[in-house]
């Protein structure tokens, strides 16, 4: 909050002003706490990982910019789902996701078997650097809005009802070659589509080979989805920020208070559920179903 701002609250309860030095000795007590919450070691293994991004406005040099703010939230081998950072950048490119993911590895980031994002090129190239090993899930409703760009609009309700089958199979090898079938029905109506979905295979599909409990969790980035929300509901109100520093306190002090919730809530995945990553069940084998759109009139 602006110094005025504060001025006119404290007014409003009938007490006296308050100063500029007040105000900025109040804000170097907020930036310590967040600095400390941004730099605690991460004990323990976190299998799933989950990432993306929110674009505020800040003040440059004069000039106001669109500036990525990642953030990371993991899920701890016990179950327990944790916040375990974000850092305020210029973008999404590359570099800037290594750099952000080199240092949650720093701060003790370990275990890493699944990340969920959405496909930007730049976060895959920096997973399949820093964390090596770990298999990367691609939001399904961000890949769905992308493939059903590609397809008219009449014929938006049928290609998604042909794709939810392919996700609707009991386990990967039968997904696969349910894909493959939607793919070769696509092709003669479809076929931009129909080659965003054959490359998306791996990606689309890699959840199903972590516990069938965990997948309509691990297969979207809603835990992340529903965080940015709230963030931006109250940056909305500030607009454009005037530097870094004013991004970092009120989305850090923010992120705190959301993570002390959390740890007041049950667990996201039961321990139990979270054993069976080390010791997977024994999965179905099932065939298939069929498919067979509709004939063009």
């Amino acid at each position: 909050m602006s110094t005025r701002k504060v001025d006119d609250l404290l007014q409003s309860l009938g007490l006296t002003g308050i100063d500029k030095s007040q105000v900025s000795r109040v804000c170097k007590a907020l930036d310590e706490v967040v600095d400390q919450f941004g730099s605690r070691p991460l004990e323990g293994t976190h299998p799933y990982l989950w990432l993306d991004a929110v674009y505020l406005k800040v003040r440059h040099n004069h000039r106001i910019v669109s500036e990525a703010v990642v953030l990371a939230i993991g899920a701890r081998d016990t179950g327990e789902r944790e916040i375990l950072g974000f850092s305020v950048g210029v973008s999404e490119e590359e570099a800037s996701w290594q750099e952000f993911l080199r240092i949650l590895v720093r701060r003790g980031l370990k275990g890493v078997q699944l990340v969920i994002s959405d496909a930007h090129e730049g976060l895959k190239g920096a997973v399949s650097q820093v964390l090596v090993g770990a298999t990367s899930q691609r939001c399904r409703v961000h890949f769905m809005r992308n493939l059903l760009a590609h397809v008219p609009h009449g014929d938006k309700a049928m290609v998604a009802a042909a794709v939810r089958t392919i996700f609707a199979q009991p386990n990967h090898q039968a997904a696969r070659q349910q894909l493959a079938e939607v793919v070769q029905a696509m092709r003669t109506r479809w076929p931009k589509a129909a080659e965003l979905l054959a490359a998306a295979e791996e990606d689309a599909l890699a959840y199903m080979d972590f516990p069938r409990d965990h997948w309509t969790r691990i297969y979207l980035t809603n835990l992340l989805e529903r965080l940015i929300r709230e963030i931006r509901r109250r940056t909305n109100v500030v607009g454009v920020f005037p530097d870094d520093p004013s991004v970092v306190r009120p989305l850090g002090t923010q992120v705190i208070e959301v993570a002390e919730d959390w740890e007041l809530e049950r667990r996201y995945f039961s321990q139990e559920s979270m054993q069976r990553l080390t010791h997977p069940d024994q999965v179905l084998v099932a065939e298939p179903m069929p498919l067979r759109l509709a004939p063009v009139r």
